[in-house]
């Protein structure tokens, strides 16, 4: 199954009532809840998903987003509706950077039908389809969350691929090199990674890239299928976007899923500035 799907095709798979589990996880670092954007209007059938919540466990020494309990990712899928053999489609604004993270968590937990609506609901909204106020009130599914459906890292695996491997850093330039850090404690980057800016993996629409053109960009970078590649961000979740868009150029990927928040709750984990 592809991990993209355009809003055409969408809305008639939503009109042909084929049993697909749709959920929004709209999500901002800074706010609003997403929950409020969900209330004022959401794809027909749409179940709201907290990523802080239930795609993400409690912020602490692993990362300010690190790996959901698995009993706490389950019940949040079966509350949404989510059988073994559904089709999950996930959305947010535009961009997928909290899309990313529920897909990745999905395929994390071994559910493999899942795709990413490209351009979100701004892609949605453009087509003139329509919007809805009505939470749905879904059957519980089934599903069973059994980790290690991807691969990941800890904070000593991803000191050992940035030196044998690629490891990439999905993070602003700026934050990379240590100049500037809004969140996070400490400025700079693991030494040995690569800056690949997560927004540079999709076009001024939000929608992603061509395949042909991630790998040009990644292969640039060294991350190609030959290599052993990992990625990291600030917390997780636009470096599950990043192994989003490596899967759509044909790069396997792992995801330090404690990334920047973790390696640096740690004093004596080095770290590197500049380029």
């Amino acid at each position: 199954m592809h991990p993209l799907i355009d809003a055409l095709t969408l809305a008639r798979a939503v009109s042909e009532n084929d049993g697909l589990v749709i959920l929004d996880v709209r999500w901002r670092l800074a706010g609003p809840p997403g929950i409020e954007a969900y209330r004022a209007g959401h794809l027909p059938g749409a179940v709201f998903v907290d990523l802080d919540r239930e795609l993400a466990g409690e912020p602490g020494p692993l990362g300010r987003h690190p790996l959901p309990p698995t009993e706490v990712f389950q019940a949040a899928m079966r509350r949404a509706g989510v059988r073994s053999d559904s089709t999950v489609v996930v959305y947010d604004d535009a961009d997928a950077t909290a899309a990313g993270r529920a897909w990745w968590c999905l395929r994390y937990f071994r559910h493999e039908r899942v795709r990413v609506l490209d351009g979100g609901l701004r892609a949605w909204r453009e087509e003139g389809l329509p919007l809805t106020e009505r939470e749905p009130d879904p059957v519980p599914g089934d599903f069973t969350a059994r980790p290690g459906g991807l691969p990941v890292l800890d904070a000593g695996g991803a000191a050992v691929l940035a030196k044998s491997g690629v490891l990439l850093d999905a993070r602003a330039a700026e934050r990379f090199r240590g100049e500037t850090e809004p969140v996070d404690p400490v400025a700079g980057h693991i030494p040995g990674a690569v800056n690949a800016p997560t927004w540079g993996n999709v076009g001024v629409d939000g929608r992603f890239l061509p395949g042909r053109l991630l790998r040009e960009r990644f292969a640039a970078l060294g991350a190609t299928d030959a290599a052993e590649v990992g990625v990291y961000c600030g917390s997780g979740v636009t470096a599950a976007h990043e192994v989003l868009s490596l899967n759509l150029a044909g790069v396997p990927a792992a995801l330090y899923v404690g990334s920047w928040s973790n390696w640096v709750a740690d004093p004596m984990n080095p770290v590197a500035t500049g380029l």
